[in-house]
């Protein structure tokens, strides 16, 4: 293997930890550098804290005002508002899809438990027949009790929140179980006095993951002030995996607005948010594998939204993020305003949210390597994606799924790879003619370079031959890598042996401590099988041995790398690697073109042979340049 190979090689290594390094959590920003000076070091920090007291100070005195303006508004707020909650009545309704519990406080989304998706400990607990135990809830579970509130202003200055209202119901019972193509619709109201009136109306469908919400403000036109009121998803999305740093990776909150997905992205004790003003089409929160979508069946160009975050630490080293999201609806003041939604829960299936045709599907990640999302998305959603589901049709098993995909790519990326190997076995053949080059002209730099490209020329060898079609491989690769992070489809899903779940590391030891620097705390039995494979491949190209260090880094460095990444990716390379090694060593051993060195009759140089023979000329005579001066000043 040539210099430029190997070049590519460890800028294809470089490149992949780049990318992990942008999609880890973001580290706190460092200190900046104090002045030499221990006055003026001693003064800024005096300044510093002098400037965070008052800040604190003034923060104080602002949060006394609000409460005071608050007290005095409640003072103001009809009895029926301030009246003490009762107990919460829930209500469950059973679909084919899920179980949802209503709750009569605030008339909220209480829980949402999704059928066909089991928790991560769900094979672990004794009594698997535990619904609650063993599928997976979606709503974060707070003191509150739900989400899915309305905030507006009273014109006597009071803030309501519907999450602080008495709701009474018309449902009769508090189980349903719907089925086939049923619906059920439960009605919702909370009667604030003088026949004004909040309604909420729920209807759910047996075959779908989305709920439709009729919002009626009743005779509130001489009760709220200003002219919008917000709908609000207040507490993000529940944290349902093992593994809640990767979890906390892909966890987002968003807005769709004018054909574009708005992100607020929080990392570790970082606080983030946005607020757009104009038609937006729907908010959402998000983790790695489900989303809840609050979309506007009719929004309005006098709307907006706001949507912020924030990260935090947990115990044992995990990660949690927490998102709010609101839309801006803008109020008619009318007697009677309704006003209809469509609340998404469920999980993030390429193919369920495009079934919408509202733009759901903008949830998924397609992963953004280096911006490029441009090239990687098309290739994931129109053949990699499909290509999977399709042979899913006729194997259940997702392991043997990825082993075929990888055989297609290796017979799809078969031309480029070809012309990969068949450079570099050149480049073997040539590296003892290089080397007596290199002894003839010893000291002599310019004149290596010059001979060995005209060897390459020659024998009409690229030495980039190797290298172009490597990285035009690598968006393919890539849109591999970013697909089977994020696919539902192989979450939990078990391939043999000790591989049980495609979707997260197959450990086969846990350390109980992270190693320093490198943070590997859980040793993978196909990441060291895929370090193996590479040790092969690089013992049959490299010759040089100048380059024999890269036979045992590289293997090193990528199974350290690929420690904590999915099983069903390292599946993947692993399959790519030994069906690669089976190329080479073809290609080393055929008796043809790559077998032995034939000269090029008439060789003509081409673009690239003749800058590299331009180039090393122009440095030649620069040298010599450079060695004339020198003698002349020494005279």
């Amino acid at each position: 293997m040539d210099k430029q190979t190997t070049l590519a090689f460890v800028l294809i290594g470089l490149i992949l930890i780049v990318w992990l390094y942008f999609n880890s959590p973001t580290p706190p920003p460092p200190n900046k550098k104090a002045q030499d000076s221990t006055l003026v070091a001693q003064k800024k920090l005096a300044r510093k804290d002098s400037l965070k007291k008052a800040a604190e100070a003034a923060k104080k005195k602002l949060a006394q005002e609000k409460l005071k303006k608050a007290k005095e508004a409640t003072a103001k707020t009809p009895p029926l508002v301030k009246k003490e909650l009762k107990p919460a009545k829930i209500i469950t309704v059973e679909t084919n899809l899920a179980r949802i519990e209503l709750t009569s406080r605030g008339a909220r989304l209480r829980k949402c438990y999704l059928k066909k998706y089991d928790t991560w400990y769900a094979k672990e607990i004794k009594d698997t027949n535990d619904f609650y135990d063993k599928h997976v809830q979606l709503i974060n579970v707070n003191k509150e009790g739900g989400d899915f509130n309305l905030l507006f202003l009273s014109k006597a200055g009071a803030l309501i929140n519907t999450k602080d209202l008495n709701f009474s119901s018309n449902a009769k019972n508090y189980y349903y179980k719907i089925s086939d193509d049923d619906s059920l619709v439960i009605s919702y109201t909370a009667n604030l006095g003088d026949g004004r009136a909040v309604k909420k109306t729920f209807k759910f469908f047996a075959n779908n993951y989305a709920v439709k919400v009729e919002i009626e403000l009743i005779h509130l036109d001489d009760f709220i002030s200003g002219y919008s009121y917000d709908v609000m998803w207040s507490d993000g999305i529940n944290f349902v995996e093992d593994n809640s740093v990767d979890e906390a990776r892909y966890a987002m909150a968003a807005a769709y607005s004018g054909g574009e997905l708005v992100k607020v992205d929080a990392g570790k004790n970082e606080k983030v948010k946005k607020e757009l003003n104009g038609e937006v089409n729907w908010v959402s929160v998000k983790d790695k594998y489900f989303a809840i979508i609050v979309a506007a069946d009719k929004p309005s160009s006098e709307g907006g939204a706001y949507i912020e975050g924030y990260g935090t630490k947990i115990p044992n080293d995990g990660e949690r993020e927490y998102y709010s999201t609101s839309l801006k609806v803008p109020f008619n003041n009318t007697r009677l305003q309704k006003d209809d939604y469509t609340v998404y829960m469920g999980p993030i299936d390429y193919d369920v949210l495009k079934k919408y045709g509202r733009h759901f599907e903008e949830v998924f990640d397609w992963g953004s390597f280096l911006g490029l999302t441009f090239l990687i998305q098309p290739i994931s959603e129109y053949f990699l994606l499909p290509g999977m589901k399709f042979l899913h049709l006729f194997i259940s098993n997702y392991g043997v799924v990825l082993i075929l995909i990888s055989i297609l790519i290796k017979i799809v990326l078969y031309p480029l790879t070809h012309q990969s190997y068949m450079s570099m076995r050149k480049m073997q053949l040539l590296q003892p003619k290089i080397q007596e080059i290199k002894e003839k002209y010893k000291g002599d730099q310019q004149k290596i370079q010059k001979e060995t490209m005209k060897l390459y020329q020659t024998y009409g060898v690229n030495p980039a031959g190797g290298c172009l079609p490597m990285l035009l491989q690598l968006p393919i690769l890539v849109a591999l890598w970013s697909l089977f992070n994020v696919a539902i489809e192989l979450r939990h899903q078990p391939f043999i042996w000790w591989i049980t779940n495609l979707s997260s590391p197959d450990v086969i030891y846990d350390l109980g401590y992270k190693i320093p620097i490198i943070g590997v705390d859980k040793i993978s039995g196909l990441a060291i099988l895929l370090g193996i494979t590479m040790f092969f491949q690089q013992k049959m190209s490299v010759k040089d041995p100048s380059q024999k260090a890269m036979v045992y880094t590289m293997p090193v460095l990528f199974s350290l790398m690929f420690m904590g990444f999915p099983a069903g990716l390292n599946l993947y390379y692993l399959m790519f690697n030994i069906l690669s090694i089976i190329q080479q060593y073809y290609i080393n051993h055929m008796k043809t073109k790559a077998g032995e060195l034939t000269p090029v009759k008439n060789p003509k140089k081409s673009g690239f042979m003749q800058r590299m023979m331009q180039a090393a000329e122009q440095q030649s005579k620069a040298q010599k340049q450079s060695g004339k001066s020198s003698k002349r000043k020494r005279r």
